[in-house]
């Protein structure tokens, strides 16, 4: 099974970048979006042989997530339960025979911190939410979860300590997911790979320079991690400050 996941920063935007071109060519059969940043009806994608689920912000151009997938769900939910109005699109959970598809954007606890409490709040909840559904069947968790986790996660660690997206709150709420039945495909396949990044600001030459942070995961549960095949990172596809991250698994 392939499965891949792309903050496309806009899919409006996004598709006039050639997104489309990368979708077609990677042919996989789940396909997860994050900060689509758009409203119902505002794209129509010809994307014959996929389900489409859409979670739009009532925020107009803010936040959102999407999953593309050939083999119809048993069932999809969007927020963490079924009497919450999710007003900022930012999970959805695709039920499969023998797995959890969760597909996330997790908020920025913004560069002043001024969000961090509301942050970890919601990692407190998501990580309840995963153990809840792991007891059921294994989880796969992928999105931009907005956080380096290891000092290798970053180019420039020593300079960042503390800034968001690098605290020491955020990276022990990682830490504990991870502790608690997750695994990090691309760790767990690389565990010592530096200067593998998933975002890069809008800087110049930033990119270039590959000065970024791998903030984009594929997380699953530990049962799942022996079937792991591949986990990627596919930085030279451009069109986002994003790039894609990808796994196959058997």
């Amino acid at each position: 099974m392939k499965l891949v996941s792309w903050n496309v920063n806009g899919i409006r935007a996004c598709v006039k970048k050639g997104f489309l071109d990368y979708f077609h060519r990677m042919d996989a059969d789940i396909f997860c979006l994050q900060e689509t940043k758009l409203q119902d009806g505002q794209i129509s994608l010809d994307l014959n042989g996929y389900h489409q689920y859409w979670n739009y912000a009532i925020r107009k151009g803010y936040s959102g997530t999407a999953v593309f997938t050939k083999r119809e769900p048993l069932a999809v939910s969007y927020g963490f339960n079924d009497d919450e109005i999710e007003s900022e699109g930012r999970i959805i959970t695709c039920e499969f025979e023998s797995f959890y598809l969760v597909n996330v954007y997790t908020p920025n606890s913004k560069r002043d911190l001024s969000r961090i409490e509301e942050r970890l709040e919601w990692e407190d909840t998501l990580r309840a939410y995963l153990l809840e559904l792991n007891l059921h069947k294994q989880v796969i968790l992928c999105g931009d979860l907005n956080v380096a986790h290891t000092e290798i996660d970053l180019k420039n660690d020593k300079s960042n300590r503390g800034n968001s997206g690098f605290t020491d709150e955020e990276r022990g709420k990682m830490t504990l997911l991870l502790h608690e039945g997750f695994t990090d495909s691309f760790r767990y396949l690389y565990p010592d790979k530096d200067d593998a990044f998933s975002w890069w600001s809008y800087m110049s030459n930033v990119r270039e320079r590959n000065i970024g942070w791998r903030i984009d995961y594929f997380i699953v549960s530990e049962q799942l991690s022996r079937s792991i095949k591949k986990a990627e990172i596919h930085s030279d596809i451009l069109g986002s400050d994003h790039c894609p991250v990808y796994l196959e698994i058997e």
